[in-house]
């Protein structure tokens, strides 16, 4: 196979990993030009620094180690949970929201250092590959992307280990002495796929959950915390104010004890396959659950109920790449304004793989209990008898299909 030899500098997205190590040394070998590296610090819980160290040793002159938590928190994350998205009615979909990010960054890093290309780590049977090009393509047009699994003839695991064999790169393995199962994680969640989870017939063995505490073992007494939302975004908690980034990761401390947050989905791709992933997602989950809390008592009723019916289609974005297309952005914006009352406070309890809404108030609530009570009220806006004319009105219809059918 020929590659293009007029790319001039290339722009990798890299982990550090086995993967991102072997891309970076094959673009080294095919392409003979400069390569800089880009190592996105989004919380994924491990010494980004050994990414800078082990690019430098591959001879890499320019590297980025760059923390955005805080920027994927409050611009993606958020956002996201806004709409209470789930993918297919289960996942949280802390893998594809993390992706236009990272390519975001490497478009704006391209434009600083003059590259003419990019390139990425991801599979070619896999959702990332789509996640990052589609995001490159929306930002930088032009750009020229190279996807190494759709180029080389590296094409197993196995090829993988030979090739990182045959060039010293280091391969890192499990406390059992085995390679790894295919790890993404990121403050928001943590994703186990490949081996024994590619057949979802097996049970995942305890091991695999890495990030939450098993729901058996989390302890007896319950947390009891308060969630202090404005606008739709969390704020703080138990009254104290932090930053985006602090609110998920402090969630996440106390959702990984009480054994919240794990799923084992069987999903459909973008590409057309089914796809088994492990998934903890601690502290989102808390958010997604608080969230629908405080919209219940200071949503409109249709407001809402539209809302429900976007975002199948708004998660489906997400998953499928498409950020940065303007469907997203439009659907976002009436995300976005449903949320000016959604402000208060939700009272939740965590306890052994459940968070449980106790409570919730707000000065926006649209709850009243002098109006639902069962009890006799002097309200003048509400005759009991104004109930038989609507349901008589509703009814019309289903009354004259009926008769005609008689």
């Amino acid at each position: 196979m020929s590659y293009e030899k007029s790319v001039k500098k290339i722009v990798l997205a890299y982990s550090g990993g086995l993967d991102t190590s072997i891309v970076l040394r094959w673009l080294q070998d095919t392409y003979q030009c400069e390569i800089v590296t880009f190592t996105a610090n989004i919380g994924q819980g491990k010494d980004i620094e050994l990414a800078r160290e082990k690019a430098e040793l591959m001879g890499v002159k320019e590297v980025y180690v760059e923390n955005l938590c805080e920027e994927f928190v409050r611009d993606f994350v958020f956002p996201m949970l806004r709409a209470n998205t789930l993918y297919e009615g289960n996942y949280m979909l802390g893998t594809p929201i993390a992706r236009p990010l990272i390519a975001k960054r490497q478009i704006e890093i391209a434009n600083e250092t003059g590259a003419d290309a990019v390139a990425h780590g991801a599979t070619s049977k896999g959702n990332d590959q789509l996640r990052f090009e589609l995001s490159y393509y929306a930002l930088k047009p032009d750009i020229k992307i190279i996807a190494p699994w759709r180029e080389w003839n590296l094409r197993s695991r196995t090829s993988l280990m030979n090739y990182a064999e045959k060039y010293h790169i280091t391969v890192q393995t499990d406390k059992r002495g085995a390679t790894p199962f295919s790890l993404d994680a990121n403050m928001l969640h943590v994703s186990s796929e490949g081996k024994v989870l590619e057949y979802p017939e097996i049970q995942a063995a305890d091991y695999i959950w890495s990030n939450t505490t098993s729901p058996e073992d989390a302890p007896d007494k319950p947390t009891i915390l308060d969630i202090g939302f404005e606008n739709g975004d969390p704020v703080s908690i138990d009254s104290k104010r932090l930053s985006p980034a602090s609110i998920l990761l402090k969630l996440n401390e106390l959702g990984s004890a009480n054994g919240i947050g794990r799923l084992d989905l069987v999903e459909n791709r973008f590409v057309g396959l089914k796809n088994r992933g492990l998934y903890e997602t601690p502290g989102g989950t808390i958010l997604h659950v608080a969230h629908r809390a405080i919209e219940s008592i200071t949503l409109d009723r249709e407001m809402g109920h539209l809302k429900d019916e976007l975002m199948p289609r708004y998660a489906k974005l997400i998953y499928n790449g498409f950020w940065f297309a303007p469907e997203r952005e439009m659907l976002q914006s009436a995300i976005d304004f449903s949320q000016y009352a959604v402000t208060g406070t939700v009272t939740m309890k965590l306890y052994k793989g459940n968070a449980v809404v106790i409570a919730r108030k707000s000065a926006n609530s649209l709850f009243s209990a002098n109006w639902v009570t069962f009890e006799e009220s002097n309200l003048i806006d509400y005759n009991d008898k104004d109930a038989t004319g609507f349901i008589k009105l509703n009814a019309l219809r289903l009354r004259l299909k009926k008769m005609l059918q008689s």
